[in-house]
């Protein structure tokens, strides 16, 4: 048996139907929006002035290559690597450093 599933949109300002669901994002936080066209156009509209002026960042939950270095908090992954290497511990050249390897080094360091 065949099923069809039809998703119908209802503008979330009027209630009428609505054609396209619009993200954006305000104070750190996403939001998406139903609008039929009308709705569409004056959100737009009234964001325009804002987003000329401003500028794009980084996509949502993603940094900035440079900022995903280690953090004081943790060791730098090349050091804690070398330190296990010269201490004769097994250590992977790449990937995930295990935890015990980590604790040692903070014990010795």
């Amino acid at each position: 048996m065949a099923q069809r599933v039809v998703v119908t949109l209802y503008d979330d300002i009027d209630g009428d139907e609505a054609v396209e669901t619009i993200a954006f994002g305000l104070d750190g936080k996403s939001y998406e929006i139903d609008l039929n066209p009308a709705n569409a156009k004056k959100l737009r509209k009234a964001l325009a002035p804002y987003m000329h002026a401003g500028r794009k960042a980084a996509r949502a939950g993603k940094l900035p290559v440079k900022a995903l270095k280690y953090t004081s908090l943790t060791a730098d992954p090349a050091a804690v690597r070398a330190w296990a290497r010269s201490h004769k511990m097994e250590v992977p050249p790449r990937g995930r450093i295990p935890k015990k390897v980590y604790e040692a080094f903070e014990a010795a360091n």
